[in-house]
C-alpha cells in the first residue's frame, strides 16, 4: 500500500520513534514524533514521549490529538484493526532513520510491509 494520500493531502503522521531511528515495535518505542503534512511539505513537527503500553490506550490517545496515519517497524494486528476503527492508516515494516522515512513519506514511496515485530 502507497502512502500517496498522506502526502498528497494534509495528514497528521505519528512515527515511532527511538533515537533517530523508527521504532521496530510501535507500542513499545521511546516516543513518537508527530508530522504535520500538507501540500507535501512538513508544516510542524513535534516529538512526544510515549505515556505508556497500555492494550488499546494508543489509538484513542493519537486520533485525539489528530492522527491520520501510523508509520512504524512492528504492531500486531489487534492494533491495527483498532486504529482502523479510529480511522487512523497504519503503515509498517518500515525501518531506518526519522529523516529518510520522512522523505519517502513526501516522495510518495513508503509502502507498508511485513511487520517488523512478532505478536
Amino acid at each position: 500500500m502507497t502512502t500517496s494520500r498522506a502526502q498528497e493531502t494534509a495528514a497528521r503522521v505519528a512515527i515511532s520513534t527511538d533515537g533517530e531511528e523508527v521504532a521496530a515495535h510501535f507500542g513499545r518505542c521511546q516516543a513518537y514524533t508527530i508530522v504535520e503534512i500538507a501540500e507535501r511539505a512538513i508544516r510542524s513537527r513535534e516529538i512526544i514521549a510515549n505515556p505508556g503500553h497500555e492494550p488499546g490506550f494508543l489509538p484513542g490517545y493519537l486520533a485525539q490529538r489528530g492522527v491520520t496515519h501510523i508509520v512504524t517497524g512492528g504492531m500486531g494486528p489487534r492494533a491495527q484493526m483498532l486504529f482502523d476503527q479510529h480511522g487512523i492508516q497504519t503503515i509498517v515494516g518500515i525501518s531506518g532513520t526519522i529523516e529518510e522515512t520522512l522523505r519517502a513519506l513526501l516522495q510518495g514511496e513508503l509502502e507498508s510491509g511485513e511487520s517488523l515485530c512478532e505478536h
